[in-house]
């Protein structure tokens, strides 16, 4: 991270659940640019198809995204399969966040290359806090290669 701000790709279905989180970050002073997509086909869309030819964008390249398993017309394994499958987007870091505590759930992501698997607290307090430590982690203290 080259102390400019992150582009975090936040893939959720549920209204509520971004709210919360895009309101942790922007409270505990995580300023990113947070771009919201509800479902799996919006968001192949939005990293894939409009990317040109020379692989360049208008958009910025997010730095983390964020991936519930469970949303509308392409599944959330099915997003990370493609992104950490293409050599645009493999090194972004791919933080599952989704209410599943399925071992299943859990193998596939990994076997598919997640960074990270959080599953959502019910309290709200603890989802609170879990956002907090999630954006700290990801946004200030992790490095990835080339800045990401």
């Amino acid at each position: 991270m080259t102390g400019e701000p992150v582009s975090i790709l936040l893939i959720e279905d549920n209204d509520d659940h971004a709210e919360l989180i895009m309101r942790c970050f922007e409270n505990h002073g995580l300023a990113n640019t947070i771009r919201h997509i509800r479902d799996g086909e919006q968001a192949l869309h939005y990293l894939f198809d409009e990317v040109g030819s020379d692989g360049q964008s208008e958009k910025p390249m997010p730095g983390l995204i964020l991936l519930d398993l469970r949303i509308p017309k392409i599944d959330g394994l099915e997003v990370l399969k493609r992104v950490k499958g293409s050599e645009t987007f493999k090194h972004i870091p791919v933080v599952v966040l989704t209410s599943s505590e399925n071992d299943r759930d859990i193998r596939a992501a990994y076997d598919n290359y997640a960074n990270s698997y959080m599953v959502k607290p019910v309290d709200f307090h603890k989802f609170v806090d879990l956002m907090k430590e999630l954006g700290f982690y990801w946004l200030a203290w992790n490095r990835g290669p080339n800045g990401i």
